[in-house]
């Protein structure tokens, strides 16, 4: 058992207890909602530049926590595609679009791309940072894009509505497109053992374009890399327990929780909670899903809602979260009383 994990009750959780009041995190906790990170992101510039600056990073990580004490957990604040600028592709993000890589491999070879694993370290510098001003009961969470979700970014050099360009190469080619995703397979576990040398004490695999697939490409694309990676990460670090989370898997998730190995399986909004808690594995901790919709709403739709989530995982390991980030709207207020709802207090 991790170093302090017997009164962390997040690490409790992963590892199959049931806690009530559960712990509670929320995805994209550390971002553009806070008036704090807003005004440190205005005098460093932009948002790679936060990134690399271990100490602007480390202090946007910890932000949450100050402001919102009932969060269990800190997430590193990075981005999914730091592994494709490690493995060579130049990475910048345009102001109002999002970001951008070059050269897209949809036009360029793989093997054209050197390799700079020297770009993980200043992530890992961050999460030593964090570390070591988190108290034992907050939980660092490390985290990486699964191989599809990055994929579709490398291919097509941004962020696409419905991964179109990936989608195609993964039929017309497959060989190629395998290539590619075990590169950042390979990439990954490196990246997310180095998180855990640096402190962070478990991780999540961010698989956000998962509900992109078929049946039986999910299964080739999604949850044969992730299986790849979890076994590959447990070799290094047994008992560091992993999430993976394949927004949209929809009726796929059972699959992905029996078949990847990964410990959690975080639930996205569009699932019904009530079928996943009967359909996935009994006893495997389930992460999610309020609708960040709700929590951008508040009042009593956002405690109507809170309380269908507690009530549908009252039986199994449950960790409360979003069904995906929170929207850069909500009011602070909103959180405020999402806590106490959770929380009671």
């Amino acid at each position: 058992m991790a170093s302090g994990s017997a009164d962390n009750p997040l690490l409790r959780v992963l590892r199959g207890e049931r806690l009530d009041p559960p712990p509670v995190w929320m995805m994209r906790q550390a971002g553009r909602y806070l008036p704090e990170y807003r005004a440190l992101r205005q005098e460093k510039g932009g948002f790679l530049e936060l990134v690399y600056d271990g100490n602007a990073a480390a202090e946007i990580t910890l932000q949450p926590l100050r402001r919102f004490p009932q969060l269990d957990a800190a997430i590193l604040f990075s981005d999914i595609l730091i592994v494709p600028y490690a493995l060579g592709q130049d990475l910048t993000f345009v102001a109002g679009e999002g970001p951008r890589l070059s050269p897209p491999l949809l036009g360029a070879p793989l093997d054209g791309l050197t390799a700079a694993p020297e770009r993980l370290q200043p992530i890992y510098d961050t999460v030593a940072k964090v570390k070591a001003q988190l108290t034992p009961r907050k939980t660092l969470i490390g985290f990486a894009g699964a191989p599809w979700t990055v994929a579709t970014y490398m291919i097509a050099g941004q962020g696409s509505r419905d991964q179109a360009d990936s989608r195609a190469l993964a039929y017309l080619d497959p060989t190629r497109f395998g290539r590619i995703i075990d590169a950042i397979a390979d990439m990954t576990v490196d990246y997310l053992s180095g998180q855990i040398q640096a402190g962070a004490e478990c991780v999540q695999l961010f698989d956000s374009w998962a509900g992109s697939l078929s049946p039986e490409q999910f299964e080739r694309w999604v949850i044969a890399p992730t299986s790849r990676i979890v076994a590959a990460f447990k070799t290094r670090h047994p008992g560091i327990p992993v999430i993976g989370f394949p927004k949209g898997a929809g009726g796929k998730l059972p699959a992905y929780a029996e078949q990847t190995g990964i410990d959690a399986v975080g639930i996205d909004e569009t699932v019904d909670p009530v079928w996943a808690s009967r359909a996935l594995p009994n006893g495997m901790p389930v992460q999610g899903n309020l609708d960040p919709l709700a929590l951008l709403t508040g009042g009593e739709a956002l405690g109507d809602a809170v309380q269908r989530v507690l009530d549908a995982f009252a039986d199994r390991p449950h960790i409360f979260n979003l069904g995906h980030g929170i929207i850069k709207e909500t009011p602070i207020a909103h959180v405020e009383t999402l806590m106490q709802l959770v929380k009671g207090r």
